[in-house]
C-alpha cells in the first residue's frame, strides 16, 4: 500500500471516530434532559390558571307597588288603628269622669276596696251582693212587662258586670257630700251608674213573686221618696263599712230589698227576681262588694 492510501485510510477512520463520538455525546444530553424533567413543551391551561371564583347568589327583595288608588286608612292602617284607640280610651275616662260626679268634690284620691272594713262614703261607686246567692244588684234599660212597666231591676249572676255599678248619694234637701261616711239609720238613694235612674220602689206586685216591685225611675234632676232607702247594719257597726251585712228598708212602703233564687226564663234568662218584702229575713241580707271606694273627706 502505498503511503496516499494510508493517509485517507486514516483520516476515514478518524471522520468516523468523531462522528461516532458525537453522537453518544448528543443522546447522553438527550436523556439527561429527559431524566431532570425539562421539557420545552408549553404547560397546560388547567394549570396556569387560577381557580374560578366561588358564585355569588343575590337575593333581591321585591318591594310591592304602592297603591295610591286605596283610601288613607287602608294604606296607613297602623295608624288609623292608633287613632280608634286613643278615642276609646279617652271615652272611657270621661265616661268615669262624669259617673263619678266628681263636681260635688273632689277627694285626693279614690281607691278600689280590695279588702273588707274600707268605710263607704257618699260618691262611693259599688255593687250590691246579695249575701245568700251571691248575685249582684243590677239595672239596663229594659222596662217590665207587668206592673208599672218602669226600668226593670234584677240580680245578676257575673261579677265582671257594668250595669251593677250604684253610686251612693245622700237624700234631698241634706248638707252631706261626697266623702261624708254614712250611719247606720241613715236614708240614702242609689243611683244607677248606667241609666242614671233610681233605685225605686211601690205597691205594684214584682213579675215573678206578687211581692213589692223594685225599679229604677226619674233621672240626675228627678227624684222622689220612692228613691229612699234606710241603712240598717246588723252586728254593732255604727258606720257603713265593705263587708259588712246591711238591710234596706224601703221608706215609703216599709219593704226591705229582698232577692231569691226564682229566675226569670226569658228577656232577662238566668236573672233572678228582686222585690220588697216587709218582714227581715234571711233573703234581704246585703253586702257592699266591687267597686270604688272614695275616702272619708277630713273636715276643716
Amino acid at each position: 500500500m502505498s503511503g496516499g492510501g494510508a493517509l485517507e485510510k486514516n483520516s476515514e477512520l478518524k471522520s468516523q471516530n468523531r462522528r461516532r463520538v458525537f453522537g453518544e455525546f448528543f443522546r447522553s444530553t438527550v436523556a439527561s434532559s429527559g431524566s431532570s424533567g425539562l421539557s420545552r413543551r408549553k404547560q397546560s391551561a388547567s394549570a396556569s390558571t387560577p381557580p374560578p371564583a366561588p358564585t355569588r347568589i343575590v337575593y333581591r327583595e321585591r318591594v310591592p307597588p304602592s297603591h295610591p288608588d286605596l283610601p288613607f286608612w287602608q294604606r296607613n292602617w297602623f295608624i288609623a288603628l292608633l287613632f280608634v284607640m286613643a278615642i276609646g280610651f279617652f271615652s272611657l275616662a270621661l265616661f268615669l269622669f262624669l259617673g263619678l260626679d266628681l263636681h260635688q268634690g273632689s277627694p285626693s284620691s279614690a281607691s278600689a276596696a280590695s279588702s273588707e272594713g274600707v268605710e263607704i262614703t257618699y260618691g262611693t261607686v259599688l255593687k250590691l251582693m246579695h249575701e245568700k246567692t251571691k248575685f249582684r244588684l243590677h239595672s239596663h234599660d229594659v222596662p217590665y212587662g207587668s206592673g208599672s212597666g218602669q226600668q226593670s231591676v234584677t240580680g245578676y249572676p257575673n261579677v265582671d258586670d257594668a250595669n251593677s255599678y250604684w253610686i251612693v248619694r245622700p237624700e234631698l234637701g241634706t248638707s252631706a257630700k261626697q266623702g261624708d261616711p254614712i250611719k247606720s239609720g241613715t236614708i240614702i238613694r242609689f243611683q244607677h251608674m248606667g241609666t242614671r235612674k233610681w233605685l225605686h220602689s211601690h205597691l205594684h206586685a214584682s213579675p215573678i213573686s206578687g211581692n213589692l216591685e223594685v225599679s229604677c225611675f226619674g233621672d240626675d234632676s228627678n227624684s222622689d221618696t220612692g228613691d229612699y232607702w234606710k241603712l240598717v247594719i246588723e252586728g254593732s257597726g255604727k258606720t257603713w263599712k265593705q263587708g259588712q251585712r246591711i238591710r234596706l228598708q224601703h221608706v215609703d212602703t216599709g219593704g226591705y230589698l229582698h232577692s231569691h233564687n226564682k229566675k226569670y226564663s226569658r228577656t232577662a234568662g238566668g236573672q233572678q227576681e228582686v222585690c220588697g218584702v216587709r218582714e227581715k229575713r234571711a233573703d234581704n241580707v246585703w253586702l257592699a262588694a266591687e267597686g270604688v271606694y272614695l275616702p272619708v273627706m277630713e273636715t276643716k
